[in-house]
């Protein structure tokens, strides 16, 4: 009888681990994948474009930027070095030397009734009335700007 009996429980013991192998199989799940970039599964695709296009465009304009930046800093320092102090003060200094001769003819000691100046093609002709002063400034394009002064009513 002990020998059926080990016989038994032998099979019962095979007959378990057959049936707990079996539930092992039946509670399994079937594998899945998906793709966790939106360019490959589509979901919340568009708003990961929007993103990316944002993205580049805040690139491009900041590299715009910095090029545009360091062209202006260029510039500052171009018009900055001591040769082009010395041609704008120059400049400023025969302007002025101009402007006191023009004032010299108009109001000096023996006044001009007339006359003509010529600038960087740019024309100024004045005429002295017994009234009025009139400057007429022609400009390269042919543009005209008629600037009349009283003479009498003002004094400092």
């Amino acid at each position: 009888m002990k020998s059926s009996l080990s016989w038994f429980l032998l099979v019962y013991f095979y007959i378990t681990m057959f049936l707990l192998l079996l539930s092992f199989h039946s509670n399994a799940d079937e594998l899945l994948f998906k793709f966790k970039s939106p360019s490959f599964s589509g979901i919340n695709s568009s708003s990961h474009y929007l993103t990316i296009e944002n993205q580049e465009a805040t690139r491009k304009q900041a590299l715009k930027d910095e090029i545009e930046a360091y062209q202006d800093e260029l510039a500052r320092d171009a018009d900055n070095t001591t040769l082009a102090r010395f041609i704008r003060n120059l400049e400023s200094r025969i302007y002025a030397q101009l402007s006191r001769q023009m004032v010299e003819q108009l109001f000096g000691e023996t006044p001009k009734k007339s006359g003509k100046l010529e600038l960087e093609g740019n024309t100024i002709e004045y005429i002295v009335d017994a009234d009025t002063i009139t400057l007429t400034i022609t400009d390269e394009k042919g543009g005209t700007t008629d600037i009349t002064v009283p003479i009498g009513d003002f004094t400092f």
